[in-house]
């Protein structure tokens, strides 16, 4: 589920017989109002199947969830609503019978201290406590709100929504997600290594494809093949590549319409790819401007066969609706504790760079071993200034489990002068996070996404999935 795509909720409206009904009553009319506002799609119970189209009973429960599974493939989480104290029990029996395994969202309404009588005391405070206790009873993993009670027409509540869209589009995107590997993990870096069994076990599938066989189906393409005389155009329409000689740029075509196809074929949503030294030793170019526009169209590609970096690509695009990059914490800027260098050769995607289009080159730091006539496209500039979240996914095998850490930071305006795909970064307590990676086994590459969504991102991995997360905060946590 990508940015565009509209996002639906199911809605359950809790309700408890001797609280105020027209709480109730009044209080779903107006969630819905603001999932409408919010362009969020929502499926729930009307006035004329339960009382107020709320959920109090265990056949009102049942309603619900028998509402809930006919629109299965709809609904990509649950909302929780309690105007009044609600039902604990029906509220859990609604998710249970369902059987939806989709995120869920718990809102409580808070209490007007001068309409506290009879007629209009709602203890929504109270009651948000009880349905939780029953959710973690039944084993049904939930999520909250910033608040504990929060009015539905606040900018905390639309903020709130806005972060559970994002958890419900990466939870939906990466359980059955389809990453395909082109070719072997390049020999000097162990730091790739994975395990594929543990990616599955969270509904990751990888498949791998030889390069071998991606050479073969290359050379069987002809220079004026319609399709390699499109990808031409493509690649002059995504960069400037007035550098690149016309046999490199023949080479580079043609190798994206057999990347295009492997993917279409195969309906994989992200790709990693062994883009160094094989591919110039025996092919001819570096694939990176390649990469570059499948990330930029939000289907991730990462170099050197990184799947785990690869999977942190997909999880902060999904989040965001944006395109992710994978780039290097590769130097120190100067003095600063809380700067650095990312850099990659690279295959950025064209819309992270200040200027427009970026400049397709050729792979510097190899050309010495390889030729330069064999390295070329490379994306290359600098990352425009801004905000960033930042995500590293790994798996633990000696553990068996899958570990992360996700934070925010902000690219800067910094003088560097360099090459490549760069950027100078700031992230506060800098050191910590770097004395983390290292002392956790982390690797060096990093996922980066511009857009501020490490919470929705935590949420996610440690809620839905029950991955290891370390969330890297500005301030360190009391207490620490």
């Amino acid at each position: 589920m990508r940015e565009g795509q509209a996002v639906t909720l199911g809605l359950i409206v809790g309700n408890r017989g001797f609280f105020p009904g027209h709480l109730c009553e009044s209080g779903r009319e107006r969630v819905l109002q603001v999932l409408d506002r919010e362009g969020i799609g929502a499926i729930t119970l009307d006035p004329g199947q339960t009382e107020y189209g709320s959920v109090e009973t265990l056949d009102d429960a049942r309603k619900c969830a028998e509402l809930f599974k006919a629109h299965r493939d709809e609904i990509d989480g649950v909302l929780v609503a309690l105007p009044n104290f609600g039902d604990e029990r029906a509220v859990a029996n609604a998710l249970r019978f369902a059987g939806l395994n989709v995120p869920v969202l718990v809102q409580a309404f808070p209490d007007d201290p001068q309409r506290m009588s009879v007629a209009d005391r709602r203890d929504g405070f109270c009651g948000k406590m009880s349905v939780c206790n029953n959710l973690r009873q039944y084993g049904i993993p939930y999520s909250l709100t910033a608040l504990h009670v929060v009015d539905p027409e606040s900018e905390s509540f639309a903020a709130d929504l806005r972060r559970f869209v994002a958890v419900c589009r990466v939870v939906k995107g990466m359980r059955g997600a389809r990453f395909g590997m082109l070719g072997a993990r390049p020999a000097a870096f162990n730091t790739v290594r994975f395990s594929e069994k543990l990616l599955e076990r969270s509904g990751i599938t990888v498949e791998t494809l030889d390069l071998s066989e991606v050479f073969g189906q290359v050379e069987a393409l002809r220079g004026d093949d319609p399709r390699v005389l499109s990808k031409i155009d493509a690649l002059k329409g995504y960069a400037d590549s007035s550098l690149v000689p016309s046999e490199s740029m023949s080479k580079l075509a043609r190798l994206g319409v057999v990347i295009d196809e492997w993917i279409r074929a195969n309906a994989y949503d992200a790709t990693a790819i062994q883009c160094w030294t094989s591919m110039q030793r025996y092919f001819g170019v570096v694939p990176c401007v390649l990469m570059s526009m499948m990330s930029d169209s939000l289907a991730p590609s990462a170099c050197e066969t990184d799947v785990a970096g690869l999977a942190g690509m997909y999880a902060l695009m999904l989040a965001s609706g944006k395109p992710s990059a994978i780039v290097d914490w590769n130097n120190n800027y100067g003095d600063d504790p809380d700067k650095a260098v990312v850099f990659h050769c690279s295959n950025l995607p064209r819309s992270l760079f200040a200027d427009q289009p970026p400049c397709v080159g050729y792979q510097a730091i190899i050309a010495g071993d390889v030729g330069k006539e064999n390295t070329w496209g490379t994306v290359e500039g600098r990352v425009g200034e801004g905000p960033f979240t930042y995500l590293r996914i790994s798996t633990d095998d000696a553990e068996g489990k899958i570990v992360a850490y996700v934070g925010e930071g902000k690219f800067t305006a910094d003088p560097l002068d360099t090459f490549g795909g760069y950027a100078v970064v700031q992230i506060p307590r800098f050191q910590q996070l770097l004395r983390r990676i290292c002392l956790g086994g982390f690797e060096h590459h990093v996922a980066v996404n511009r857009s501020t969504v490490a919470e929705a991102v935590r949420e996610v991995l440690v809620t839905y999935l029950g991955w290891e997360v370390y969330l890297h905060e500005a301030s360190a946590p009391s207490g620490s």
